[in-house]
């Protein structure tokens, strides 16, 4: 892929190199710790984090959003820089209502007037792709109106377009580039943007999401309206409320927050190793505590779907890096992640075993199962393995719900509310695997076995009784073998021959003639000579014969 020389594009390529120039070569890529000895560098990361923010802040909307979806890249960042590229959010100038009026009546096929109420022409919320309106529907009910920004989708694919651009670019030309893959990074970071722009997939999400923990009562999730809703404006439910960052802790002390923060962490344990569906960024700002004390999950553009496999395995290196167990941690991220050239095993297991050992003597909090599972993945791309988006994702995820939880409930410990529930979401999980269907096939392959089963014994006995069994066992090439060993012999029995004719020379030596050569006896020195040649012979034979078997194919 070429660059690109319009002036448009050549000023992006301007900003997005100084970009990647200035960052990645500082230690905010891979850099992470844990304990006291990695506080400097946690600080670092959290400043270097801050100016990364305000520097995609002055590239403009599709920018802020590409920092936002970095921020779900626990992979290559710290998690203080990941908090920082978090709150990367309704910071945005909101756009005129007139604009807004023109999207929601194109967008609905009729007239704003026509289909609400009341629409309150304020936002209540501006980010980069979108902003959110309050408004009542003809009935009187309250609902939120998200509306994208207009002309937002050509900004972000021609954006995206200049940033893959640069990201081949790198792929090709620098180190740093083939290691992290940017130019694939690049794609999902696009993919990703182009689904969030899709407001019907959200409202999907939405009502996955919310069918899947209707039994948590202290959980909600809005509910789309569907009639009202396409792939630019997106009505649904208002939620009263506030964020969970600008409660008091005296409104927290009556919402039985503790009770909260373990409810919230159980329905996000639940989506991970039950649904195989989760809300990917349950930061601060997307959680609210509701006026009747539930909490709320908004923004749920952006989810992880998982497969039943991938669904175990995650449970597992959960588990495994919560209990401390680093042997099996690090057979399971090495099972899940792809090694990439350069990669050392034995840096890596050891690096993890620091890592997870040092979290063990931790107090409470110190470092929770979000802050580890980042540091483990920190530890394995730094070594070369390549982790999958999925265990990233859940990482961050657990990240954010660390200080949702610590919010909550300062004495919250996520590590003990994971042990405590992981093994009840499990024995579920099997008892959903025990269906009907999976039943009714099991019983065909039995059915099947057993009407195969006799014919097949009869078959051996009749073989038995017959004499007729055989037992085939490929070992090695008999030929090979005895070809080689021929050849041992033959060399052998020539050295022998070639060693006795220098004993008798040797012997000859000592017997006075006329014949002589060179002033020895003569027949002494035609053994030498015959000896020599024969030797020199069967050099020549070894080293070809050698030569020539090393370069058989095989």
């Amino acid at each position: 892929m070429g660059l690109s020389l319009k002036p448009d594009h050549l000023r992006r390529y301007r900003d997005i190199t100084a970009l990647l120039v200035k960052y990645g070569r500082s230690d905010l890529i891979f850099n992470a710790g844990l304990g006291a000895d990695d506080a400097a560098r946690e600080s670092d990361a959290s400043d270097i984090g801050d100016e990364l923010a305000s520097d995609l802040e002055h590239l403009g909307p599709t920018f802020v959003k590409v920092g936002q979806l970095l921020s779900t890249r626990a992979d290559l960042l710290p998690a203080d820089a990941l908090r920082a590229l978090s709150r990367l959010q309704d910071d945005v100038a909101p756009f005129p209502f007139e604009e807004v009026d023109r999207i929601v009546s194109d967008e609905l096929g009729v007239r704003l007037s026509k289909a609400f109420s009341r629409f309150d022409a304020a936002p209540i919320a501006a980010a980069s792709l979108g902003q959110v309106h309050r408004a009542a529907l003809r009935d009187g009910r309250e609902v939120a109106v998200k509306v994208q920004r207009p002309n937002v989708r050509g900004q972000v694919l021609q954006d995206m377009a200049t940033l893959d651009e640069v990201a081949d670019f790198f792929d090709h030309h620098t180190e740093t580039g083939r290691r992290v893959g940017l130019k694939r990074m690049a794609g999902e970071l696009r993919d990703s943007l182009l689904r969030e722009l899709d407001y019907r997939l959200e409202a999907q999400n939405m009502t996955t999401i919310g069918a899947n923990l209707a039994r948590f009562s202290r959980i909600v999730v809005p509910q789309p309206i569907a009639n009202y809703s396409t792939a630019r404006v997106l009505t649904m439910d208002y939620i009263r409320g506030q964020k969970i960052t600008a409660v008091s802790p005296l409104i927290l002390a009556e919402s039985h927050s503790r009770e909260l923060a373990e409810e919230l962490f159980k329905a996000y344990l639940h989506q991970v190793i039950l649904d195989g569906i989760f809300h990917a960024d349950p930061h601060p700002g997307n959680v609210l505590l509701t006026d009747d004390g539930r909490i709320a999950l908004l923004d749920l553009g952006m989810v992880s779907r998982l497969s039943p496999d991938r669904q175990e395995e995650l449970l597992h290196f959960l588990l495994a890096v919560s209990d401390g167990r680093t042997d099996r941690a690090a057979d399971l991220a090495l099972a899940m992640g792809e090694r990439l050239e350069g990669f050392d095993e034995r840096a890596f297991r050891r690096r993890v075993a620091e890592v997870i050992t040092r979290s063990r003597d931790a107090k409470i909090g110190d470092a929770p199962a979000g802050r580890l599972m980042l540091a483990v993945a920190h530890t394995a791309v730094a070594t070369g393995v390549r982790l999958p988006n999925e265990l990233t994702l859940l990482g961050k995820a657990l990240l954010n719900l660390d200080e949702v939880g610590e919010t909550l409930a300062p004495d919250f410990d996520v590590q003990e509310s994971l042990r405590r529930n992981a093994n009840d979401l499990m024995m579920e999980r099997m008892r959903r695997s025990v269906t009907p269907s999976a039943a009714f096939s099991s019983l065909l392959e039995a059915k099947n076995f057993a009407e195969r089963l006799p014919g097949r014994i009869n078959r051996i006995l009749d073989s038995l009784a017959n004499q007729e069994m055989k037992v085939r066992v490929e070992l090695i090439d008999e030929g090979a073998v005895l070809e080689g060993l021929q050849k041992v012999a033959n060399r052998i029995t020539l050295g022998l021959i070639l060693a006795a004719m220098i004993i008798g020379a040797a012997m000859l030596m000592r017997v006075e003639t006329s014949f002589r050569i060179l002033g020895y006896p003569g027949l002494a020195m035609l053994f030498f000579l015959l000896a020599a040649c024969g030797g020199a012979w069967m050099a020549l034979g070894i080293i070809r014969g050698d030569h020539t078997h090393t370069r058989r194919p095989t």
